[in-house]
């Protein structure tokens, strides 16, 4: 158990993040949380709980935490954690995170990020938006201060940082994309695969699915068939999240990301299957929109993206799938709906296997693999 992960905010993406490198490193890794409510009083208490109950061991070598914890408050009440390789991960800052107000920027929780860096080995980010939003804002931040104010924070903390997306463990969505749309999500990976040289997630399960899907077409001519509630996930207590009621009010349409056929108590969906999998109906009904919170995994899904020219999206959408402005947006959603045959038959023009676990694991182990130290 060479590796301790702590995270104060268990819930959302910040526990995707540690179940999967819990899961990844196994009997190598010792895992330490608090529930992902009052974020708050998280990011200001959390170190003072982690100092009681995270328990000693002298087989530790790697701290692996997310942002939300202070981690300079930790390394200072467990001397013993302070010694370990100390890692820290964004998966958002408190200098540029969304406020109404800039009067509303509480300044303590930027302030304990910037602590956190400074005690940190190696500061991760999970986009070049989020490093560079924090990085560049850190001086201005500190002016806020009124007199006797620390300089060269930046340069302190720049050479600790490098991104490192967050890795994602595509679900198998063969049992609904649509045959054009699968067929080019595979020649994508498979291109992708024998160009990085990396494993990509393995497609024979997908193939068998689209196998299973065509023989089971015939036992679901009536056109009634039960599909399983799909993927969902959470997000940030307090934390705005615009367009979620038209989200909610489509969760049927995101479970057919399951056997059309399998039964599910809690909810069921009507359909016609050979209407959906092809066909004039299929093309001409209409359109979805959700706000997905998690884009990376929407778009695998068969989602077409359509995102702000702002933030992080020009980092990981091509240029077509932006819009400047409020009237551009309207536009677009005027004609897609219009015509949504455009949307449905779209092949996506961008890649997402860059973002897999299977592209992105390597450079985590990197990450979390222990470095010689006198004092360990």
């Amino acid at each position: 158990m060479s590796v301790l992960l702590i995270e104060a905010f268990y819930g959302g993406s910040h526990k995707q993040l540690m179940d999967l490198l819990q899961e990844e490193l196994q009997e190598d890794c010792v895992l330490c949380t608090l529930p992902a409510k009052k974020w708050h009083w998280k990011a200001r208490t959390a170190a003072l709980y982690f100092m009681q109950t995270v328990p000693a061991s002298t087989k530790y070598r790697i701290l692996f935490a997310s942002s939300v914890l202070n981690l300079a408050e930790l390394a200072a009440l467990r001397p013993d954690l302070g010694k370990l390789k100390k890692v820290l991960y964004f998966h958002e800052n408190q200098l540029a995170y969304p406020v109404q107000k800039c009067q509303e920027r509480d300044f303590q929780y930027g302030y304990n990020q910037i602590l956190s860096c400074l005690v940190a080995d190696v500061v991760v980010f999970n986009s070049a938006f989020n490093m560079e939003s924090f990085l560049t804002s850190i001086g201005k931040f500190m002016k806020l201060i009124p007199d006797h104010r620390p300089k060269d924070l930046e340069k302190i903390i720049r050479p600790k940082c490098q991104v490192l997306y967050f890795p994602v463990r595509f679900p198998d969505v063969s049992r609904f994309m649509p045959e054009h749309k699968l067929a080019h999500l595979e020649k994508v990976i498979g291109a992708k695969r024998n160009e990085d040289g990396y494993q990509s997630e393995d497609l024979s399960g997908q193939q068998k699915s689209r196998a299973l899907m065509k023989n089971s077409k015939a036992q679901c001519e009536s056109g009634l068939c039960e599909a399983q509630p799909g993927l969902y996930t959470t997000q940030h207590e307090g934390l705005p999240s615009p367009l979620t009621a038209p989200a909610r009010s489509n969760q049927s349409e995101a479970s057919e990301s399951t056997n059309p056929c399998q039964e599910d108590d809690k909810q069921h969906l009507t359909f016609n299957l050979s209407n959906i999998l092809s066909g004039q109906d299929y093309q001409q009904r209409p359109l979805h929109v959700a706000w997905p919170h998690r884009w990376v995994e929407a778009v695998y899904c068969g989602c077409y993206p359509l995102c702000p020219k702002a933030l992080v999206y020009p980092e990981i959408f091509p240029a077509e799938y932006l819009y400047s402005t409020p009237e551009q947006l309207f536009k677009r959603l005027q004609n897609f709906c219009k015509r949504p045959d455009i949307v449905r038959k779209h092949l996506y023009k961008g890649e997402t296997a860059g973002f897999s676990w299977a592209a992105l694991g390597g450079k985590f182990r990197s990450l979390l693999a222990a470095e010689p130290r006198e004092d360990l």
